[in-house]
């Protein structure tokens, strides 16, 4: 049986890899087209919407507040595990869309709010961030394969990278199709950041958009979509 299981490996393994790279083809093709079945749904899509520390969240909140609500939903914020502050903010905004009606508050059952571990934290040193990469990764799966996304928004922060990964890495293996929308950060007028230069050159995102018109230049694959602040 040992020769015979060898040689079924043996053949099988080449066959995979082909799959596997035909389905690679298939989405580097279709990546920054949003599949028909989401484009023409009238329903609600699952959306992830990523925050950072800093701008990010505050230009990351601009951009859903110009959100067809009804359509992008439910909600799904996503900070890093020490980022109370993104949160919170998310969850005022949501707060904001409590309907009243006759004397009586009822909250809008739409929006969730996700913590994920960092990659690497502000002066950690590299060595360690090897295990907390790790862990942020596998968070990342994890979180993905839980709310299955179909809309994924961010703009910069490194908590975005695992999270793209890891819905694109889907989208190779058949389990889902998650749209990746990337704002690159007002603050980036000559280059990218790192998050947005390695969305870019691993052509993740299904549409990178810059507020820099010398920025789409740099960047010919870009679309310069204004100033969204």
């Amino acid at each position: 049986m040992g020769p015979d299981v060898s040689m079924a490996v043996c053949c099988a393994f080449p066959v995979l890899v082909s799959l596997l790279l035909v389905r690679f083809a298939y989405v580097m093709y279709h990546s920054g087209h949003m599949p028909s079945k989401l484009s023409a749904s009238a329903a609600g899509m699952r959306s992830l919407i990523v925050l950072g520390s800093g701008g990010h969240t505050a230009e990351m909140m601009n951009v859903v507040t110009t959100l067809q609500k009804d359509r992008f939903t439910p909600r799904y914020y996503v900070a890093a595990l020490t980022d109370n502050m993104s949160l919170q903010k998310a969850q005022v905004y949501e707060q904001s869309l409590v309907r009243v009606e006759v004397d009586k508050e009822e909250s809008v059952e739409n929006a969730q709010f996700v913590q994920i571990y960092r990659s690497r934290e502000v002066g950690q040193s590299y060595i360690t961030s090897i295990a907390t990469t790790l862990l942020a990764t596998s968070h990342a799966i994890w979180i993905i394969i839980r709310i299955r996304p179909q809309v994924i928004f961010c703009n910069g922060p490194g908590t975005c990278i695992p999270l793209c990964v890891s819905a694109f890495l889907l989208k190779v293996l058949g389990l889902g199709w998650s749209s990746i929308f990337y704002i690159e950060s007002i603050a980036r007028v000559k280059k990218l950041s790192l998050s947005g230069l390695l969305l870019y050159k691993l052509r993740i995102a299904d549409q990178f958009f810059v507020q820099w018109p010398q920025l789409q230049q740099k960047y010919p694959r870009a679309c310069y979509a204004g100033r969204l602040m």
